[in-house]
């Protein structure tokens, strides 16, 4: 499907257009979209990895990271997961309509609140073709509209998942125009959706922190900021040898590029000889570089020595910083100054050492003997993730469907005036 409109602005003007009828629809008419988008994109599976196997290539011969290449790389399974996660959207409640609150006036006049799609999402992301298909789904499951500028990276990825969605809504009687694209408008399509106040409702940017300050400082959109990930992973003197080296070496390997990987493990003191070494070997093992230090580097082997910037790093690589500290107070303390309030967590059979974490860390997900790897939408019940928001006004923590939903008073009376 492709559009008329020959400029970005003409793109959102449609999209808000489209954003009446798709807040009509019913819940079923929603999940048969949904069905129709996963199927399409199963459909066009060899179109979009070919697609993403161009983007790579350029990728490549551009420079672009290893942790970006990561995120950019779609295969077979990968488009598969695509399709299921749009699926688990579709079995998802809608979030449309719920009853948030009701009440009767001493007048008689009843009130409701109900929640109700915001109208236009936007969202600025680079190197992501995942994030393409999550907001979509995300944003058409709770009745908006979306706007995408996926970035230059991603192209050919995008505007092929793109095509295959638009083709599956225009194909089940849905305006299509509800799915937007400004990529090839380029930056300027970015600034366009950044000062689109009145037309896009809420702007979402998920990548690099300069990508995120940079939406958040120019946008007169409103906000909802995803931040960085500087995660760290707290070993108390009780914490379980087994637990601290697996839930360490997954939250850094199980895949490095992302968000939630742990970036900085600090050890308390009275654990760090019985800890220490074999955590580090366990992580070197598995192939990351340790950024250790003096205290961490005389206890075990092949440990680089850590700067003051490698405590403010979200590396996104197989690299990890570690830290003795000499007690819980010395951990929270680095928490506070060094954390971007994304994920900490905390490896200890001291119940009181857990609860203390979970009560003074302020974090938008803090943890208990669990991996940092959990913060994730999917993992959380919600199908796909908008992002993880890292601010505290209207949405904290992974998004999802209600995220992307506000509110709305409806007052039913039968003659009332004011005295």
């Amino acid at each position: 499907m492709t559009t008329t409109a020959t400029t970005a602005r003409e793109r959102m003007l449609l999209a808000k257009e489209a954003s009446r009828s798709v807040g009509l629809l019913t819940d079923a008419r929603k999940r048969d979209a949904l069905e129709a988008i996963a199927a399409a994109i199963e459909a066009a599976a060899d179109d979009i990895v070919a697609a993403n196997a161009e983007d790579l290539e350029r990728g490549r011969a551009t420079g672009l990271s290893v942790a970006l290449q990561d995120r950019l790389r779609l295969d077979a399974a990968r488009v598969a997961s695509l399709a299921s996660a749009v699926r688990e959207v579709a079995e998802l409640p809608d979030p449309v309509g719920r009853v948030l609150d009701e009440r009767t006036l001493a007048n008689g006049v009843s009130l409701t609140k109900v929640a109700v799609p915001f109208g236009v999402v936007g969202s600025i992301y680079e190197a992501r073709p995942n994030v393409t298909v999550d907001i979509a789904a995300l944003a058409l499951r709770s009745g908006n509209a979306v706007v995408l500028r996926g970035g230059s990276a991603a192209e050919r990825s995008n505007a092929a998942l793109v095509r295959a969605m638009r083709g599956a809504l225009a194909d089940s009687g849905i305006d299509p125009e509800a799915i937007q694209t400004v990529d090839d408008f380029g930056r300027e399509g970015a600034r366009e959706l950044m000062h689109a106040r009145g037309i896009v409702d809420v702007l979402v940017p998920r990548g690099s922190a300069q990508l995120i300050e940079t939406v958040v400082t120019e946008s007169s959109v409103p906000v909802i900021e995803t931040g960085a990930g500087v995660v760290h992973i707290v070993l108390d003197e009780s914490a379980p040898l087994e637990w601290a080296r697996d839930i360490v070496v997954n939250a850094k390997t199980q895949r490095p590029s992302v968000c939630n990987a742990v970036e900085t493990v600090l050890v308390l003191k009275a654990a760090a000889p019985r800890l220490v070494p074999p955590v580090v070997d366990a992580l070197r093992a598995s192939g990351v570089t340790v950024h250790g230090d003096e205290s961490v580097a005389a206890l075990a082997g092949g440990v680089e020595p850590a700067t003051e910037s490698d405590w403010e790093t979200e590396y996104l690589s197989l690299d990890v910083a570690m830290r003795v500290v000499d007690d819980l107070d010395e951990a929270l303390a680095h928490i506070r100054r060094y954390s971007t309030h994304h994920t900490e967590s905390i490896i200890t059979e001291d119940e009181a050492n857990a609860e203390r974490f979970l009560a003074e860390v302020d974090s938008a997900v803090v943890m208990a003997n669990a991996s940092t790897r959990f913060t994730d939408g999917g993992e959380f019940g919600f199908g796909a993730e908008v992002g993880i928001s890292t601010q505290k006004l209207h949405a904290r923590g992974p998004m999802g469907l209600s995220e992307l939903t506000s509110t709305k008073w409806l007052a039913r009376g039968v003659g009332q005036v004011r005295d």
